[in-house]
Order: C-alpha cells, then structure tokens, then sequence
C-alpha cells in the first residue's frame, strides 16, 4: 500500500518572474483539478471571486503572491502537491528554500518577454538542485516573439536543451490552438472563447481535437496557417533527436509547451503530458548517505515556518516535507537538532486558507505542523534515527535597514513580533553581541520585504515602526579557516565592519562597501567570509 501511496504523489512548484501569469496558471490547475468550479481573476474587481492561492491581506490588495502556500489537488489518480513560490522579485529567499522541498519545477515565460532576470535566479537553483524542468510560455493569445526564438534563448541563457512537446498553431497571426507532437495531436479551440474578457477562462473551454491529418484542419485554420503548421511540425521533427526521458530527469532537459492560462488554452495539453512526465518522490541526501522515500521509517524537514496564518490564535506553523514512510496523526516523531521527541497532533494540509487535518501522509507530502517555537527552518525530524537532511542556505541580503520603535512602551511586542519573523526567514535581524552597543539591523534579499516586516508588525502586534536606512550593503557569515571556535573580540578588531550575531547565534559582518570587504580577505586569511550559511556556526563563548 505504502509504495502504490508514495508513486502517487507529484510534489513541484511553479516558477517565474512576476507578471507571467504564475498565480493565475496555479488557479487553472485547481480548476482542472476539480477543486474549485470557478477561478478568480487576480486583480479581483470587488464583488468577483478572489484568487484561491493568494491569503495574506497585503497580497490581496497588490495582487502578487508574498508567501507560500501548499495547494493539494488530485488529478488522474495523482496527488498534485504544489507549492506556491512568491513570483515578486523581493521574495527570493522564500522561494529558494521551497526549491528544496519540491521533486520538480514548471518555469512560466512570457511568450513577449523570455526570460527574465528572476527566472534565472531561480533557474540556477534548480540546476544546482538537478531537479527536471517542464517550460510552459504562457500569454500566447496576446501578440509575442517567435516560438523558435524562444527555445534558442531558453537554450543559450539558461544552458539547458529544450524539447518542444507542444507547438502553437495560428490562424492569420491568431493564436487557434497546440499541436502535440508526441500524440500527433492538434489541439483547436473555439474562437469566441479567445478574448481576454472578465468571464472567459473561469470554466473548461470546449476544445476540438484531430490528428495532423485531418482535412477539416485545413479548413479551420486556412491554407497558410495549415502549411506554416507542416512546415515547422517537419522542421522541429528533422532538427531535433527525440525527447530522452533520462536528461529531462537530471534536470538537462526541458519539455516546452505553449499556452494560455488566462482563456485556458492548452493546458489540457500541458497537464495530460505533465501527469506522464513528472516524476515521483526521490531519494534524498542526508548525512548518513540517501533515504529512499519508500523507507519505513518516517523521516521529513522543516523548509519553512509561518506565524500567525490564523490571527485568532497567534499560531505557528512549521511546513514540513516528508521525504520517507508516513506521518500518522498524532504520532512521535525524533527533533533530531534538539535531540527531544515532539508530538505531530494535527498534521494540516491547505488549500490557501481552509485547511484540513489530516490522518496520514506519505513522502512526497507537505504538511504544516503546529510549532509552539521549537522548529527551525532546515531541521530533520525523523521516526528515531539520528541522520540529518542537507541543510537549506541562508542567502546574504542584499538590503539593510534600521528600525525605530514610535511608541517605547511597545518594546515587549516589538521584540516578540521581530524574533517572530526573523524565525520564519521573512527577514534577517542581526544584533550586536551581548555587552556592545548598537540597533538590530535588519537585512533582507529585496526592498519590499521592510514594507511587509512593518505591515505586518502593524497589523499581527499593534506595533508603529519606522524604517530606517543604514550605512551597509554586504553582509557575510564569519568562521574561522581552521575551523576552531571564532573570538568576536578578536575578529571586532580585525575588520573593519560591524560585528554582530543572526538569529542562530551565527557571527556575521557587516560591510559598508565592498573595498572593506575585500581588504578584510586580504589581510585575514585565517577568516572565511561567506555568502551563504547553512546549520550553525562554531564560536568562542
């Protein structure tokens, strides 16, 4: 049973730079997934449905996506887990822990624009990761750059090989359907449903399939549009080889489709060859050498953690990935970190914000769990054993601001509510080490990220702040090359920056422009200054 539960499941994420159609795409795979009747335009006009995947306040009135949800859906007997990333530039680091949790991603390009920067921010992890990576262009019924184009720019910026499985088909310069080159299938849809207006691409549009063959496809899209449909169908066949299961899943090969996720166009296409495609939980790396996700034993980590997703109740929830055998309700399961036992007592999976506990899960699965303050993002839980899964990176940010307290009284809920969100990686907080002076700094990968920290200081703990700017632009995380215990003192002394300890204790320098930091790697060599950090660092009391 365990085996036949665990090939069901089919975790992944979608990726893309904002604007591409990210949030509206995940509502149409809930459509067509049966879990919602109708989907809601993003930018809701009031009195019409809102977008199902988007839950925090401020997301609602921005129309993007700030945090991310789990959306669980079923489709063809699968058990679709996807995880929704933040498309906003500012929420990188969000999305590059979600990159750990998942076993496959859909990269989403604007058939106008290519790819953009944040996509290849995101493109690299995943490359790092080797995790297979179906392309899907998106906006096809709006006017975009030639499909051949495309795959040439995916190819030479992203340095990964594409294989066209679907391929658009147009009648007089209008986008009229796919044609999939696996099945030999063309894909057609119905005219008065291509316009953008409020209603359409809320239900399945009617859709007419035919072989290539077909004469009545001749008919429907013209003499011209049938032979530029020939002549590039022949083109692609002579001058690619055929599509290599085994590169797609290492990760160096890209399966491409085309589409509209707004009017609903191809998606059908996409899902059904998605479905076949898109593989099952995989084996993980630990310390101790791979677990295979069929292991009895229950193990998973912790890639995010989320406070107050319910205002009544000031909780926390910890997102945890399981990545062997089941979890059960209830159930004990081994905080390897801390080395104590904690109690899974009601295991929750969401669809944006209803949620559901759950009995059981299977690897491949991600649940939240309810966390008094216990868990830390990248911490193993495990059914006994002691093995810990790779640690997920914390990045150096890349924006630091200072906050002011307006009303002194606050400082109680103020330190709670910034310990709060430093623990969920919203933002980074660095403070000086005990007996120095000095404020917390904050830190972060994108500039909106102060705006959600104070909104959200406002808005969960009734507390004013102001931001303000400070003098640094790089942080590093401090260790010593021989990998002995770090002086602060001696390390104060030695650079010129500021010293100061992030939310694991881990030292870390601050950098007002790189010159400083260069000359401290000049001068120290007995230092390591790194851009990224995973697990804790050893110090000096």
């Amino acid at each position: 049973m365990s085996h036949h539960e665990i090939s069901r499941r089919r975790t992944f994420a979608i990726i893309a730079h904002p604007d591409a159609g990210k949030t509206t795409l995940t509502e149409k795979l809930l459509l067509y997934g049966g879990v919602i009747q109708l989907a809601g335009a993003v930018k809701a006009k009031r009195g019409r449905a809102n977008a199902v995947s988007d839950w925090m306040e401020m997301e609602r009135e921005r129309g993007i996506s700030i945090t991310t949800s789990v959306l669980q859906f079923p489709y063809r007997g699968l058990q679709m887990n996807l995880l929704d990333t933040p498309g906003h530039a500012d929420f990188s680091e969000d999305t590059y822990r979600t990159l750990h949790a998942v076993d496959g991603a859909v990269m989403l390009l604007d058939c106008a624009k290519g790819v953009e920067s944040q996509t290849r921010k995101l493109f690299r992890v995943c490359r790092q990761r080797s995790i297979p990576i179906f392309t899907f262009v998106n906006k096809m019924d709006r006017p975009g750059r030639d499909a051949f184009e495309l795959i040439g720019e995916v190819e030479s910026v992203l340095g990964i090989g594409v294989y066209p499985i679907t391929w658009p088909v147009f009648r007089s310069g209008v986008f009229r359907g796919v044609y999939h080159r696996m099945a030999r299938r063309v894909y057609l849809f119905d005219a008065d449903h291509a316009n953008s207006s409020s209603t359409t691409g809320a239900e399945r549009p009617p859709v007419e399939v035919t072989g290539i063959d077909d004469p009545m496809l001749r008919e429907a899209l013209d003499d011209a549009g049938y032979d530029r449909l020939r002549a590039e169908a022949d083109l692609l066949d002579a001058a690619g080889d055929g599509f290599d299961r085994a590169r797609f899943e290492a990760g160096e090969l890209s399966p491409m489709f085309f589409g509209s996720a707004v009017n609903n166009f191809g998606l059908e296409a996409f899902l059904e060859t998605f479905s076949e495609l898109m593989p099952p939980p995989r084996p993980r790396d630990t310390d101790q050498g791979p677990v295979e996700p069929t292991r009895d034993e229950f193990s998973g980590f912790v890639f995010k953690i989320q406070a107050n997703m319910d205002k009544a109740h000031r909780d926390r929830v910890a997102f945890v990935r399981i990545c062997s055998g089941r979890m059960v309700r209830g159930m004990k399961a081994h905080h390897v970190r801390s080395g104590k036992d904690v109690r899974l007592a009601n295991p929750t999976q969401f669809l944006a914000r209803d949620r559901n506990v759950v009995d059981e899960s299977w690897a491949g699965d991600v649940v939240g769990i309810h966390d008094p303050g216990n868990l830390e993002i990248g911490d193993t839980l495990t059914g006994g054993s002691r093995f810990v899964y790779e640690g997920i990176p914390s990045f150096a940010p890349e924006h630091f601001r200072r906050l002011a307290l307006v009303d002194p009284m606050r400082r109680k809920q103020f330190a709670t509510g910034l310990e709060q969100l430093a623990q969920e990686g919203t933002v980074q907080l660095y403070r000086p080490p005990a007996g120095r002076a000095g404020d917390l700094v904050l830190g972060a990968l994108g500039q909106l990220q102060f705006e959600v920290v104070r909104y959200r200081l406002e808005s969960e703990y009734s507390v004013q702040v102001r931001v303000e700017p400070v003098p640094y632009q790089l942080a590093r995380w401090v260790s010593r090359a021989d990998g002995k215990p770090l002086d602060l003192d001696a390390l104060h002394d030695a650079v010129e920056g500021m010293v100061v300890l992030d939310v694991r204790e881990r030292p870390v320098v601050l950098f007002d422009r790189e010159w400083a930091l260069r000359t401290a790697e000049r001068l120290h060599p007995e230092y390591r200054f790194a851009e990224t950090a995973t697990g804790v660092v050893v110090r000096a009391a």
